[in-house]
């Protein structure tokens, strides 16, 4: 009986020291990945991954603490908005986690910035939980334009209600302070123009586009419930139509159709008369607008887009003539629930962020319409050889 009591009590022992060995190797072989930096692009895929994130940025805080001092995460953030917001954190010295599922974001909106130690990318959809360290939660994930969020409209309203439940979570438990991307879209079809932020609305709740505008303002309701309970500090930006580089060039928004269809001299196709309305922002200036709403201490909605007004037939023939193009116009039928009017009253934001857009819509245009022409010449460079055979 004492011989196998102590023959077992031996292979307990064992087994400890080899456990305590394999965890021992297995953090080391951890903190040489970080240090070497190899570690730029994470899968989330279990708490082992979550460890590695959360070991790497420890790390980097000891190594070399950044300007700022202020870890954000910035959810979308290689999308078209979203990248943007995270070329300014980073210039400005902030360290950032870009959190996406890339759907519609992409990694080479980001690339000037792999490798760059106060940049993490972590693969990641919000609407499972995320555990993170951060002092400030830009959530903008969520497919945008009509034809991205009506591909998959239950996971549209997943996004915007159990994601951003998810990070409203995350910021209550960290103590973070949360901005949610709102949009225009909140207004639906508007009876009062402009629009001010005390305009209630008038939303089709069982629409073509539902899945986008009530999951914004279920996502409004999430931000108010929490702030109104003292649990979470919130901003709500309220994202007037927005264009710029980055733009995915077959996204469907009217802007980036435009613009293709005018540079390959195909029709320019608008839909009705060409008389309906927006007001369009250019990216750095929404950026700009982003990140002051972030520094105010304004929990309510905020909107932040240009006054400008643009009926699409104007919009579209200045295009043409920026693009020098031979396109003919060509008119198609109305889209269902298509708002007739867009244009923000930005009071609000001159007045508490002192924001106001500063790069005009041509000027803006010109920029866009260069970058879309390197898109398709390099879509043009990729495209497979023909068989002439």
């Amino acid at each position: 009986m004492r011989i196998s009591k102590s023959i077992f009590l031996f292979f307990v022992f064992v087994t400890c020291l080899i456990f305590y060995v394999i965890r021992y190797l297995v953090k080391s072989e951890v903190n040489r990945l970080v240090r070497e930096n190899t570690l730029q692009d994470v899968v989330v895929t279990g708490k082992l991954s979550t460890n590695i994130v959360r070991k790497k940025n420890n790390l980097l805080r000891s190594k070399k603490p950044f300007v700022n001092g202020k870890r954000v995460l910035v959810s979308g953030g290689a999308g078209f908005v979203g990248s943007h917001l995270v070329d300014k954190l980073l210039q400005d010295g902030y360290d950032v986690i870009v959190v996406d599922n890339f759907f519609t974001g992409r990694k080479r909106n980001l690339q000037k910035w792999l490798g760059h130690s106060n940049l993490e990318i972590i693969t990641h959809d919000v609407i499972n939980p995320i555990y993170l360290e951060v002092d400030e939660i830009y959530h903008l994930a969520s497919p945008a334009s009509p034809p991205h969020y009506m591909y998959n409209p239950i996971k549209t309203i997943k996004c915007n209600t159990i994601g951003t439940m998810n990070l409203l979570g995350l910021a209550k438990r960290v103590g973070a302070r949360f901005l949610f991307a709102s949009t225009s879209e909140v207004y639906g079809n508007p009876s009062v123009h402009p629009q001010p932020e005390t305009y209630f609305g008038n939303v089709n709740p069982v629409g073509p586009r539902a899945c986008y505008d009530e999951g914004k303002r279920a996502g409004e309701a999430l931000c108010y419930a929490y702030s109104q309970t003292g649990q979470t500090d919130v901003r709500i930006a309220r994202i007037f139509n927005t264009f710029g580089p980055r733009m995915h060039i077959d996204d469907g928004r009217a802007i980036s159709n435009l613009i293709t269809q005018a540079i390959l001299g195909k029709p320019m196709t608008l839909y009705g008369d060409g008389s309906v309305t927006r007001s369009f922002q250019y990216i750095t200036d929404l950026v700009d607008g982003l990140y002051k709403l972030m520094k105010s201490n304004i929990s309510t909605p905020v909107n932040i887009g240009n006054p400008e007004e643009y009926s699409i037939k104007n919009m579209s023939q200045i295009i043409k003539k920026l693009t020098r193009s031979n396109s003919s116009i060509v008119y198609m039928s109305p889209v269902p629930d298509d708002p007739q009017r867009r244009k923000p009253n930005i009071s609000k934001a001159m007045h508490y962020l002192n924001w106001k857009p500063l790069v005009s819509v041509v000027d803006g245009l010109k920029l866009t319409i260069d970058h879309f022409k390197k898109e398709l010449r390099a879509q043009e460079a990729w495209k497979p050889f023909k068989d002439f055979s």
